[in-house]
């Protein structure tokens, strides 16, 4: 059965100082958006990679327009150390980017 929802592609990133100071965090992140995808079929992860330029581990994903991204990141930081997060302003031609990066110290 074909479906007619339209689907953005979106990227998560993880911050090159976020992976620094949790390295097994990348791995934690790969768990849950498999876990993800069972419980959500119409997301899917359609590439990991190492950004060597800027260190940040990317996941080129799949996500349906009535999903948000920012519940997603909420569910994702029970299973993480703390961090914060947000959308990079993008051109209307770029993907949407949502980065995971370290808490800001006072």
């Amino acid at each position: 059965m074909e479906s007619d929802e339209s689907v953005a592609v979106t990227e998560l990133r993880l911050s090159y100082r976020y992976i620094k100071e949790h390295p097994w965090v990348v791995q934690a992140v790969n768990g849950f958006l498999s876990a993800y995808f069972m419980e959500q079929p119409e997301f899917r992860v359609l590439r990991h990679f190492d950004e060597l330029e800027s260190g940040m581990h990317v996941w080129v994903c799949d996500v349906p327009s009535r999903m948000k991204m920012t519940t997603l990141l909420r569910r994702l930081q029970a299973d993480i150390p703390p961090c914060r997060y947000g959308q990079t302003a993008a051109t209307p031609t770029d993907r949407p980017q949502y980065v995971v990066d370290v808490l800001e110290q006072p």
